[in-house]
């Protein structure tokens, strides 16, 4: 018997689809037995990679730890060991720049088996009972904020990706220059904004992240709308909270452009310690495939990268239309940096933008931290 391990993330979306998919899989292949353990979702951002993959071998992994695992040799490069018809299936199937986002250094890396990044979503019964509509604009987003219905997850690291989604909304990708994370006035700006809306929200809305915002919406009637935050087709889904949600696109800044979102999913990576890497990449490859991805993937509770799925009607009948109503939102999301050094950047900045959020304070001296924090990774 050959044995494989696995980690991933301690939610239905994260651990499920990997049971299921590694039960099947078992079944085809009776030789293989294949067992995922699952962490939390902070340290799934957090924890190093390079510790998970002396562990495991097969690993579920967030795109910006990439540079840092290709320069370690952290992780297997799957182009060397997958079919290139099959790598160019996935580049054509790609939800946004999923794909891409493994691709590093020459090599791919991983296979975007889960595509996500921060869209809205909304109580429909309870906005009709305030007699309101999904908001367009950020006007009518703070409008709308004024009257206590909306939240938005503000842990540290969604801090920070909503102030990347803002300087991009403004006309500037961050990190587009060596020496800066975004330039003054947009940064300025950018938080500026961010810390408005904080402002008239419920202060707990600090110490959440986007599925326990998601599960306030679903299971509460204390709130009716979240403008951004990574989406969980889950919530869309019937029986799984209290109430369905319905999601879509961000608004837009007034008179400057829409809010453009960060970019997150999640990969399979195999560890380069792996010593059945035969019989794990055909795992992999079974996984990311289109089949797999819009049938069982799906159904076990997954939130798929293969495009088939996020167009396939019967999927998008399964969750309120989640999919298609978000698809737009993925494909125009920002690609964090990948460099090896961005996580340490990215653990250091975070605490910096949440600390601002919570406090106050001069928004030119946050941006000037984290430039500083950039010029010293």
């Amino acid at each position: 018997m050959i044995e494989l391990t696995g980690i991933t993330w301690n939610h239905t979306r994260g651990y499920l689809p990997m049971a299921a998919t590694a039960q099947r899989f078992s079944e085809l292949h009776p030789e293989v037995a294949i067992r995922w353990e699952k962490r939390s979702l902070q340290q799934f951002a957090d924890y190093p990679v390079e510790k998970l993959a002396a562990e495991f071998d097969l690993l579920v992994i967030d795109h910006p730890c990439i540079g840092c695992a290709a320069e370690n040799g952290v992780f297997l490069p799957l182009d060397e060991l997958l079919p290139q018809t099959f790598l160019d299936d996935q580049a054509r199937n790609s939800v946004g720049r999923s794909h891409e986002s493994y691709f590093y250094g020459g090599h791919q890396w991983a296979l975007a088996i889960d595509a996500a990044a921060p869209v809205s979503g909304w109580r429909r019964d309870l906005l009709e009972r305030a007699g309101s509509e999904p908001p367009k604009t950020w006007a009518e987003l703070l409008s709308l904020a004024r009257r206590g219905l909306v939240a938005v997850p503000g842990l540290a690291i969604d801090s920070l990706m909503h102030f990347y989604m803002l300087a991009a909304a403004l006309g500037e990708a961050p990190f587009s220059a060596e020496e800066a994370v975004v330039s003054r006035s947009a940064g300025i700006e950018a938080l500026t904004l961010l810390r408005e809306l904080f402002l008239l929200c419920d202060p707990a809305c600090l110490n959440r992240n986007p599925p326990a915002t998601w599960e306030l919406l679903a299971s509460s009637d204390s709130v009716a709308y979240c403008p951004f935050a990574y989406g969980y087709s889950n919530y869309g889904r019937p029986g799984y909270a209290a109430r369905q949600l319905e999601f879509g696109g961000l608004v837009e800044i007034d008179g400057r452009g829409r809010c453009r979102s960060t970019l997150g999913g999640a990969g399979l990576a195999i560890s380069s310690r792996c010593r059945h890497r035969e019989q794990a990449a055909a795992y992999a490859r079974y996984v990311a495939g289109g089949e797999c991805q819009r049938t069982l993937y799906f159904c076990s509770g997954g939130q798929p990268g293969h495009r088939a799925a996020w167009i396939d009607p019967e999927v998008n009948r399964a969750c309120n239309n989640f999919f298609q109503d978000t698809l737009a939102c993925l494909d125009h999301a920002v690609l964090r940096p990948r460099f090896n050094g961005y996580l340490d950047f990215q653990d250091q900045a975070a605490p910096v933008v949440h600390e601002y959020l919570c406090r106050g304070g001069d928004p030119e001296n946050v941006l000037n931290t984290l430039n500083e924090l950039l010029l010293s990774r």
